[in-house]
């Protein structure tokens, strides 16, 4: 499938305007939620707990523990660090900074902050080849292509190319001038290290299998297939109403995300109910295991299949 050029804006600027206009209540939603800084101590808790725990297992064991929990625990702590991205843990930019960045913690590598400046600007310039970094690249999309295993491969690597290869692409976006980045680095290293010294270095294995697993092959790696890749004409960005977003605080809301970015995770669903008319008769995904097998194995689906514009 090639990728799918249009001349018209994203969607979501007119939709929010649409819908503040219609349904002026759902400012009602605008807001903070401090218990986000609860949950990521919890989460942060448990993976020390397990990291710890697996320590003194064998390599398959934690495998399969890193695949079944860590990478739902790992996946959760992104989320929050995309809620921190949108200053909706507390107010302030420099205090929802510092939770990202704990929240980071068991993930091993320093992505809060490189994500937080990515993240803010793919919604400003979504489907910008030169901007957005949830595009892949030409480079990458033809060394993927349409085979199966190579898709297969790229989702086990998916980490990388998500945090170091599309970065690097974007060349006009200059992040590492960013003192948080160093910042945000140091602790990285620090957490790192004690936890080396604590439990030894197969408990950073394991946090480091979460973290790819969490984002990668694994149920919850359909989630970037889900968010903008194109399986119906005409509609760029899909939410997903499953079940999993009782495990990743539900970012499966992504076009209510989207359209109002200032409404914190536990609000989304109250939004979509709100404005009902806006959300329902857009297609969605309710299956996470049918999405991600349904790319792996359709040829017709590659990493081309998105909607791209030209810059504005």
């Amino acid at each position: 499938m090639n990728t799918i050029h249009v001349d018209y804006p994203e969607p979501h600027l007119a939709r929010m305007k649409e819908i503040l206009k219609v349904h002026p209540e759902v400012r009602s939603l605008f807001g903070t939620n401090p218990w986000s800084a609860l949950c990521i101590l919890l989460v942060l808790g448990t993976q020390i707990f397990l990291a710890w725990y697996c320590s003194s297992l064998g390599f398959w064991p934690m495998l399969a523990i890193a695949w079944v929990v860590g990478a739902v625990l790992n996946h959760a702590m992104f989320v929050l660090i995309h809620d921190a991205a949108h200053n909706l843990i507390f107010t302030g930019a420099n205090t929802n900074k510092w939770w990202a960045m704990i929240a980071n913690l068991p993930v091993v590598f320093p992505t809060a902050i490189g994500f937080r400046t990515f993240h803010l600007i793919h919604h400003r310039y979504q489907g910008e080849m030169e901007k957005d970094a949830d595009l892949a690249g030409p480079i990458e999309t033809k060394i993927v292509g349409n085979s199966w295993w190579k898709k297969c491969l790229w989702f086990l690597g998916f980490f990388y190319f998500y945090g170091v290869v599309r970065p690097a692409r974007l060349k006009k976006i200059k992040y590492l001038n960013d003192p948080w980045i160093y910042l945000n680095v140091a602790m990285q290293l620090s957490f790192v290290s004690l936890i080396v010294f604590l439990f030894g270095w197969s408990a950073v294995g394991y946090l480091v299998l979460s973290s790819f697993f969490s984002v990668g092959l694994h149920p919850l790696g359909a989630r970037w297939i889900q968010e903008h890749f194109v399986l119906h004409p005409n509609q760029e960005t899909y939410s997903y109403y499953g079940g999993f977003n009782w495990l990743m605080f539900n970012v499966g809301y992504h076009n209510e995300h989207h359209d109002l970015m200032m409404v914190p995770w536990n609000k989304l669903p109250a939004l979509k109910k709100m404005a009902p008319e806006f959300y329902d008769s857009l297609i969605s995904h309710d299956s996470y295991w049918k999405l991600i097998t349904k790319f792996i194995f359709d040829p017709k689906l590659t990493l081309a299949s998105r909607v791209t514009r030209d810059p504005r």
